[in-house]
């Protein structure tokens, strides 16, 4: 087992690193911990066991967290624990939020490469059983990552009977949980009456539920292999070009918004996924677009050029008096009243920055900086008279999420610059430019 160990390490160049290792005292990561000890000199480690008393089962949690320490201190094997608040809910849920909480505290206090959690090969089919039985896709049928983000995960290819043997035969006493054996948890529920049951039709279950997650593991690199051609074609940056999403099969649309949701980290069923896919062919020739809210945080924007995920902000309120040339803040963006000196404007950093040459030689330099207004108006390039700033905005096919945060250049109620979208009639340029105005966004 430790040859396996070794092969992980190499696999992920690892050798010299700092690894934490989740340690619960339980076989398997005792076992981890044992077998890290073992060849910490070999490979140059600097290993430290990581504890967590979730504080449920009062003098029990707290015998184990000695235990840990001593075996720790044998070996001198560096022990950072933490005992969680007493009367804490006790749900698998709320267990899982409290030890990567303090797992992100140790990684961070350590500076951390790796941090290493002894999930085992009987954890990975309970684990698919469970998604199953919940209603997953293939993806979910991948089962536990062996290596995500700075987590890793040694023993997934190692059965439990072999880890309990290793203990054995290497004469460890690991702590035993009683909370294990608790059927009210779904997991253990799973482990100690669900699995049983199907080794009654087929003995080989555990390494079946396996072959299932290397299968699916498998078909889903190909499937990724061809999405990710896809994505080159209908991806503008973080946005969904409508038109090219449109060309897909329904199959492959459902694909598609699966893959984005789950990477902005919202909640998702197939009936969600659904209902995205018909709001997108629902809009598609929308002008102005439509939005649709997908979370307290976020909305779904649909037009028929883009489609994209919007984080609601709370519209800005802040307003900055102009009066003078130089730079101003305001929001998340710096606005800069430039006198003009002859030199064209080259080339900006990036794409967020919007600018414009202007005439200020017929109004007096006393703007607000601010969003829009009930009442706002505009005298549009080209137009004799003023018009609303909404019918100007809805000319324009600015998105509602869009023309909300706008920061604009006022006089009064009168707009003079829309940054990106056009100028009043009464600040263009007619033979010189006096002024250059800049907005960007903030570094």
């Amino acid at each position: 087992m430790i040859d396996r160990l070794k092969n992980f390490l190499d696999k992920y160049n690892l050798k010299g690193k700092t690894i934490l290792v989740g340690f619960s005292g339980g076989f398997d990561s005792m076992c981890l911990l044992d077998m890290l000890f073992k060849i910490e000199a070999e490979y140059s480690l600097k290993v430290v066991a990581v504890h967590l008393n979730h504080n449920w089962r009062g003098e029990e949690a707290l015998q184990e967290q000695e235990k840990c320490k001593a075996f720790c201190e044998d070996r001198r094997i560096e022990f950072y624990t933490k005992t969680a608040s007493a009367g804490l809910k006790q749900t698998e849920t709320v267990a899982r939020a409290l030890r990567y909480k303090f797992f992100d505290e140790a990684i961070d206090k350590y500076k951390a490469d790796a941090f290493f959690t002894a999930h085992n090969k009987n954890d990975n089919a309970e684990t698919i059983l469970y998604r199953i039985v919940k209603g997953t896709g293939v993806n979910g049928l991948r089962g536990i990552a062996e290596h995500r983000e700075i987590f890793y995960r040694p023993l997934l290819n190692i059965s439990r009977a072999e880890i309990e043997k290793y203990c054995e035969d290497n004469e460890l006493s690991p702590n035993f949980d009683s909370s294990n054996n608790d059927i009210k948890y779904k997991r253990n529920f799973i482990r100690h009456k669900v699995i049983p049951m199907l080794e009654k039709i087929n003995p080989d279950v555990m390494e079946a539920l396996s072959s299932l997650i290397n299968l699916a593991n498998e078909d889903y690199d190909v499937v990724e292999e061809y999405l990710d051609e896809l994505r080159k074609i209908i991806f503008d940056k973080k946005s969904i070009i409508t038109q090219e999403f449109l060309k897909l099969s329904q199959n492959v649309q459902r694909r598609i918004i699966y893959d984005w949701v789950l990477e902005h980290g919202l909640d998702y069923d197939y009936d969600v996924i659904n209902r995205i896919c018909m709001f997108i062919n629902e809009n598609k020739n929308s002008k102005s677009g439509m939005s649709k809210s997908l979370s307290a945080e976020s909305w779904l924007f649909v037009n028929r050029d883009v489609v994209e995920i919007i984080n609601k902000t709370k519209k800005l309120e802040d307003e900055v008096t102009v009066r003078v040339c130089g730079e101003y803040k305001i929001g998340d963006y710096i606005f800069e009243l430039c006198g003009y000196t002859g030199e064209e404007i080259d080339e900006f950093p990036d794409d967020s920055m919007c600018y414009s040459y202007v005439d200020l030689s017929r109004v007096d330099i006393d703007f607000v900086l601010r969003t829009r207004r009930d009442g706002d108006i505009i005298n549009p390039l080209g137009m004799a008279g003023t018009m609303k700033l909404k019918k100007y905005f809805t000319g324009k096919a600015i998105p509602k999420h869009i023309k909300e945060n706008l920061i604009l250049l006022c006089k009064e109620n009168e707009i003079l610059w829309v940054p990106g979208y056009g100028l009043s009639d009464k600040i263009i340029v007619d033979k010189n430019p006096t002024h250059v105005l800049i907005l960007r966004k903030c570094e």
